[in-house]
């Protein structure tokens, strides 16, 4: 099994601030979404061009929205089928249209 690269200790405290930044900024976009103040059409549009929002998972974006638990969530997910370990940017068109009428009837 090949090792890892070795990094420089300049290198790694580089890739643990990266690393760190973008956590923060999911749970920022995560946060905007529990307080209503950014929808899922948004958060989709946001995904094109925000390497952050679309590498979050749909599973942790559902249980971020407001009525919305980790069971109703899933539950969600399956309906539409759409894999529990989908990101965002990995979503076509149809999944994205399917999952926003899903949410709107519920």
């Amino acid at each position: 099994m090949p090792q890892p690269p070795t990094l420089s200790p300049e290198q790694r405290q580089a890739a643990l601030d990266k690393a760190a930044a973008a956590r923060r900024a999911r749970a920022e976009i995560k946060d905007k979404l529990k307080m209503g103040s950014t929808s899922l059409p948004e958060l989709f549009d946001m995904a094109e061009s925000d390497p952050n929002a679309g590498k979050m998972k749909v599973l942790t974006v559902l249980e971020s929205l407001p009525g919305l638990g980790k069971v109703k969530a899933r539950r969600v997910l399956e309906d539409v089928g759409i894999s529990e370990t989908r990101r965002v940017q990995g979503l076509g068109a149809n999944q994205r249209t399917k999952l926003l009428e899903t949410l709107s009837a519920g």
